[in-house]
């Protein structure tokens, strides 16, 4: 078993960007988290110098990875910004690129304008091979935002595009199993990491990572630089939409991805009752605040249908979602049932999307994936296919 202690010593040889003291008694050294053999942590280092000081963050990780019984280290600058020296970065457009077809794909607002930053503003960097970065978010947990991600990538690939996951729920990662997916990702080169892959997606998630029943204590910094590798440090190859699983609410995860990333729209995910509704509206809030474009909101578990009468009942109510959408001048992009089948499904790692292509709710995902689509591009999505999965 590889110690913290062991992480620390090897860390000290590591010089500090004044040359004479070490990185660890300089006081730059996160947290330090070792399950299976990997070892995690951050290097908090000034906003301006983050670049130059990239080679002390190769360093570190090489001599962490020399220590004996070390299968592979995660290693990322944390950048340590004084609050009101940086104005917010804009969100530049998503990289034009040609799918399968042949058509470009360019980023619009939900009204049509280009995504091009505003004059004067810093970029953020995007990542290559990725035409466009979309978050699913809530503002609360229990609203079935994870199953909603999934069957909305799933919807996407039906309509014809190439989609990747990128589960940001660093503390309760979901996506091992709704996607039925067990196993440790591979490194190429001991660099990149490989990502996981079912149904036709690209998936990465901290789940693959550690054990399920791992309990992640992470500060800040720590969740920072995770889901900052966890996207830039992956071979997702080339992808239309990368869809991003946002853990609920509106902490350190949910302004890392915001502020760093450069997403180029947000999907809230709501019950329609006016408590689930309030929470929502703080999602609505940070991403406006940080000019992340919403592209709508999806009412989840809007009504149930007994099976046995065919009777419609409104458990919590139906419709709060649409009106809030309404209000606020964004698109409603539609409304799921609550039904066992979801549930069930979901639970053994086959989301309806796959395991029931044909049926009425994966028909409302698929129009919602439509609907997300057209308001991402300005474009009318292709009518999704009858698909088999395997």
């Amino acid at each position: 078993m590889v110690s913290r202690e062991q992480v620390t010593d090897a860390l000290k040889t590591v010089r500090g960007p004044d040359l004479e003291s070490n990185i660890v008694d300089l006081g730059m050294v996160s947290d330090i988290f070792i399950s299976d053999g990997k070892v995690y942590f951050s290097l908090t280092v000034p906003a301006e110098r983050a670049k130059e000081l990239e080679p002390m963050r190769q360093a570190a990780e090489r001599v962490v990875k020399n220590i004996e019984g070390v299968k592979g280290a995660m290693v990322a600058l944390t950048a340590d910004k004084k609050p009101g020296t940086a104005a917010p970065a804009a969100r530049p457009a998503p990289a034009a690129h040609h799918d399968h077809k042949g058509h470009e794909h360019h980023g619009h607002d939900h009204k049509g304008h280009s995504h091009g930053a505003a004059p004067g503003r810093p970029q953020k960097a995007g990542v290559p091979g990725i035409g466009a970065i979309i978050a699913v978010a809530s503002g609360k947990g229990g609203v079935g935002k994870s199953t909603t991600a999934v069957n909305l990538a799933l919807g996407l690939k039906a309509n014809g595009l190439r989609v990747g996951i990128l589960d940001a729920d660093i503390y309760g990662p979901s996506m091992p199993r709704l996607l039925k997916i067990s196993g440790r990702p591979t490194q190429i080169d001991g660099k990149i990491i490989q990502p996981m892959e079912n149904y036709g997606i690209k998936v990465m998630s901290m789940g693959f990572l550690v054990d399920e029943e791992t309990a992640m204590i992470w500060r800040g910094p720590m969740v920072q630089s995770a889901l900052l590798q966890m996207l830039r440090e992956v071979a997702w190859g080339e992808l239309d939409v990368l869809v991003v699983d946002m853990p609920p609410g509106t902490g350190d995860a949910q302004l890392t991805m915001a502020q760093q990333v450069p997403l180029a729209g947000a999907v809230i995910v709501s019950t329609p009752q006016d408590l689930a509704l309030i929470d929502a509206r703080k999602a609505i809030t940070m991403f406006r605040k940080v000019e992340v474009p919403l592209l709508g909101v999806v009412e989840n578990m809007s009504y149930f249908i007994a099976p046995d009468t065919g009777t419609r009942y409104d458990i919590f109510g139906h419709g709060g979602a649409r009106a809030e959408a309404n209000r606020i001048g964004v698109p409603f992009l539609g409304e799921v049932p609550l039904t066992m089948a979801i549930r069930e499904l979901s639970d053994a790692g086959t989301p309806i999307t796959v395991s029931e292509p044909d049926g009425p709710q994966a028909k409302a995902y698929c129009d919602i994936a439509a609907a997300v689509w057209s308001e991402l591009t300005g474009k009318t999505a292709r009518k999704a296919p009858n698909l088999v999965f395997e």
